[in-house]
């Protein structure tokens, strides 16, 4: 018997000498007598330390699934760096990547300590480690509050994304519950005090039954009925093909049309002599080699420049240097040399190529700056353009542009008007507003049916992640703007769907098991 109990014992040194040494650095001293369940076997500073070992895995947690359901505002985010920063880089997939590594370091770190209390050993956690510990939940609660301050609209895309992933993420939580039931039930039932028995088991249970229960508020427009999917929404390119081509510029609006999509969205911006051309920057320092031609007018306005000094810019090489998307897939040999030899796009050409190949357009107009020839001509001067110079069909126009709203309807009535916010149906139907165009953090499927009602269609930007395309799919947007048409445009069918009665087969089969697994091992 003595024999038998020494070699358990030298079996079981190896397992937990590596638990020690990667949590302690202790390789060879750890606590040699295992404490019994239910007794407490830690230092009163482990015991503090523990749950922000906690804390900070919650709060990474949080973080990096918050910072990956961003993913479809990565451009935006770079870009806005860009305009700080003065440099292009991508920003926001470092973020990711460090997120990821703090994450998968801290989780270590919490099953480490799990497995430790579960083989009765004292947690001594190494003080490298400890300060591991606090560099993740300061970088967590840091980022988060930043982003909060200048980025709150994430928290939107957070709330939309559940709508997606909630199903999932309540099979993973319950899975982790079940998993934490051995060690509660351990030191729960070997407790030598029912206080301490409650004080163990009163706080798994209520998390336990929240999770049992939370699918009753849980909402998806994704989870419906078979047959009342509406048609897949139309794709609107927006600047063209932004992945596969410099943004608003020939090539990036041929791709569009190459892969499918059924619209092309742009910025116009009006030359010092008057020629309208697409340009989304105030400045030509970002898609431009204005710093190797004009370097002292690197930070003038775009609209200050005449066009015959415009169209000699280049546009394109800027693209195959800075990579503008992290998931941008590698271009071919003549897609390079093409790229590179693009220049800036007149708003004629654009209007020329919408109309042969009928494609519907839509842009944001900016008003030149204040000295500028056409500061208060504006408007005039882009509807003569589109009404005699471009002779694109009025249909075709998207009329984004509030002002002189009522003299565009006069002159060009064929024009599809459209607004950039939600408005009382009656008043949009006043404006003969014929269409919304809207940041997709304001998807609702209730707005998006009362408005269809009443035949205003809605078109949502920018919409390049399929989580979110299927969204606006089972929502029933009629179009999304997006930078990723070769990409959507391949999907037949929302990536998440499913009929009520699948949902709830899903959810009960779930905590059903949950329920028996966890009853056999508190009964064992």
């Amino acid at each position: 018997v003595v024999r038998r109990r020494l070699l358990q014992r030298y079996e079981h040194q190896p397992f937990i000498s590596c638990l020690a040494g990667f949590y302690s650095c202790r390789w060879k001293r750890y606590q040699r007598r295992r404490t019994e369940p239910g007794k407490c076997c830690c230092k009163t500073r482990e015991c503090v330390f523990f749950p922000l070992l906690v804390g900070a895995f919650c709060f990474s947690l949080v973080f990096l699934y918050m910072w990956g359901e961003a993913k479809n505002d990565y451009n935006n985010f770079d870009w806005y760096n860009y305009g700080n920063l003065g440099f292009w880089f991508l920003w926001s997939l470092v973020l990711l990547i460090v997120s990821a590594i703090l994450f998968m370091y801290i989780t270590l770190l919490l099953v480490l300590a799990m497995c430790l209390l579960a083989e009765g050993q004292q947690l001594y956690l190494h003080w490298s480690h400890k300060i591991g510990t606090f560099l993740v939940l300061g970088f967590s609660v840091t980022a988060l509050f930043i982003l909060s301050v200048l980025w709150g609209d994430q928290w939107k895309t957070v709330r939309l994304s559940f709508q997606i992933t909630a199903p999932y993420l309540h099979i993973g939580a319950i899975t982790i519950m079940v998993l934490l039931s051995w060690p509660v039930a351990l030191h729960a039932i070997r407790a030598d005090k029912k206080v301490v028995q409650v004080v163990i088991v009163g706080p798994y249970l209520a998390i336990l039954l929240f999770l049992f229960l939370i699918p009753l508020g849980m909402y998806s427009p994704c989870i419906r009925e078979m047959g009342t999917l509406g048609p897949k929404p139309a794709l609107i390119g927006h600047r063209g093909a932004p992945m596969l081509a410099p943004e608003n510029t020939e090539m990036s609006f041929q791709k569009t049309i190459e892969h499918g999509g059924d619209g092309l969205e742009t910025d116009v911006t009006i030359s010092y002599d008057g020629v309208p051309f697409l340009m989304h920057d105030s400045t030509l320092r970002r898609t431009t080699n204005i710093k190797e031609v004009y370097p002292n007018d690197t930070a003038q306005n775009a609209a200050l420049f005449s066009w015959d000094t415009l169209k000699e810019l280049n546009a394109g090489t800027w693209f195959l240097k800075d990579k503008p998307f992290s998931c941008m897939g590698s271009l071919s040999r003549t897609d390079q040399n093409q790229a590179m030899n693009q220049s800036i796009y007149k708003l004629s050409n654009f209007l020329r190529l919408a109309d042969s190949q009928n494609k519907l357009v839509i842009f944001d107009l900016y008003r030149p700056p204040e000295k500028h020839p056409y500061r208060n001509s504006w408007i005039n001067r882009t509807l003569e353009v589109i009404l005699n110079e471009s002779g694109i069909r009025p249909h075709l126009v998207l009329w984004l542009e509030n002002d002189m709203r009522s003299f565009v309807q006069s002159v060009a009535p064929g024009f599809q008007q459209t607004v950039g916010s939600k408005a009382p149906v009656e008043d949009l139907l006043m404006d003969n507003i014929a269409r919304l165009n809207l940041a997709y953090t304001e998807m609702s499927s209730e707005d998006i049916r009362k408005y269809s009602e009443a035949n205003i269609t809605t078109n949502f930007y920018v919409i390049s992640e399929p989580w979110l395309f299927s969204l606006a799919w089972c929502s029933g947007a009629h179009s999304v703007t997006t930078n990723a048409v070769h990409t959507l445009k391949n999907l037949s069918q929302p990536l998440f769907l499913m009929t009520p009665q699948q949902y709830n087969i899903m959810w009960i089969l779930t905590d059903l098991t949950a329920v028996l697994l966890i009853s056999l091992i508190f009964a064992l």
